[in-house]
């Protein structure tokens, strides 16, 4: 007597090919593809992992208190002391090693600094209280500001955090590249939002609602993207923010930062500290077509292959509607 065949669970499905569905989705705020491929996250793996990150520590770090005199003079102070002596709470300096400066030698004009954002050598944006969290990124729009209003075109506000995601050195910091001509990316996410009459942002919300993927939806919506390209990225963006950072109200950006240090805690909970990314998508100066600027936190759990390179598709293999229910509980 044949005995009814007991259904095979994920793991065995995994093992035999038959991993879940793929399903290609297309971002709304981006109009990048992406496929999201959850059965790729159990395939076997060789290759040895990176070797652990080294820290030298706060005695030989340029951005600790009493160091100033490793770094370039700064621009920016919050806090007490005169300029170049311990005492400040947020310090901005030129970066010595700028991707632009103002000489444009070789027809990249522009400026970039970076923002120290606390004494405390170990304390990540998503550690800081909430009088440092809001310093922070006021200091962060107003050093914009102030680089467009100087005539250059477009700011990059953005945190590398940990060597993985781009920090070549470990204090906390986040640094500002400002140019004087639009970005072929800001370029594209312009012409995007033009060519749609709803706000983009607005429907990227509505999807990750219908898929359950939203980790806040009050003032300042938080949200897993339907289509990310990356495992576990998240946007933030404020219901009546402008097109440009640069030109936040207090009120709103306060909301922002506290918002953005949030979840960045919650992330930190639920995959042990990950390096990442924050981008700020902010107008240009000459902008058209931009309704509202959003920040995007893009953890780097995986990495772009072959196959992202050659086709322009990105894969994902953890899907908003999971990494909802690995994040949601985390919490400050």
């Amino acid at each position: 007597m044949a005995h009814p065949r007991r259904p095979l669970d994920q793991g065995e499905r995994n093992l035999l090919g038959m991993s879940p569905p793929r399903e290609l989705r297309r971002d709304p705020v981006t109009g990048r593809a992406a496929i999201v491929a959850a059965g790729r996250a159990a395939r076997p793996h060789t290759v040895a992992s990176a070797a652990p990150e080294h820290d030298a520590g706060p005695e030989h770090c340029p951005f600790c208190p009493g160091h100033e005199h490793m770094t370039p003079p700064e621009v920016c102070r919050l806090g007490d002391g005169e300029p170049e002596t311990p005492g400040w709470r947020v310090r901005v300096v030129p970066n010595l090693y700028p991707i632009v400066d103002a000489h444009g030698l070789h027809g990249a004009r522009g400026a970039h600094e970076v923002v120290v954002l606390s004494p405390d050598h170990r304390a990540s944006f998503g550690q800081l209280d909430d009088t440092a969290a809001i310093e922070v990124v006021r200091v962060l729009r107003d050093r914009a500001a102030t680089h467009l209003a100087g005539g250059l075109a477009s700011a990059a506000v953005l945190v590398n955090h940990r060597r993985a995601a781009g920090a070549s050195i470990a204090h906390p910091h986040a640094q500002i590249v400002s140019l004087d001509a639009t970005p072929p990316e800001v370029e594209a996410a312009e012409r995007w939002a033009a060519a749609h009459v709803d706000d983009v942002l607005g429907t990227d919300l509505e999807l990750a609602r219908g898929g359950g993927s939203v980790l806040d939806d009050g003032e300042v919506a938080v949200w897993f993207p339907h289509a990310a390209g990356s495992p576990f990225t998240v946007r933030l963006a404020h219901r009546s923010a402008p097109a440009r950072f640069d030109q936040t109200p207090d009120a709103e950006l306060d909301a922002c930062a506290l918002a953005l240090r949030d979840t960045l805690a919650r992330l930190h909970e639920a995959l042990a500290d990950p390096p990442y990314n924050v981008t700020v998508h902010s107008a240009a100066v000459d902008h058209t077509g931009v309704r509202r600027w959003y920040a995007e936190i893009t953890p780097r759990i995986s990495v772009q292959a072959g196959f992202e390179m050659v086709t322009g598709i990105l894969v994902n293999t953890t899907p908003a509607e999971q990494a909802i229910a690995v994040v949601r509980d985390q919490g400050r």
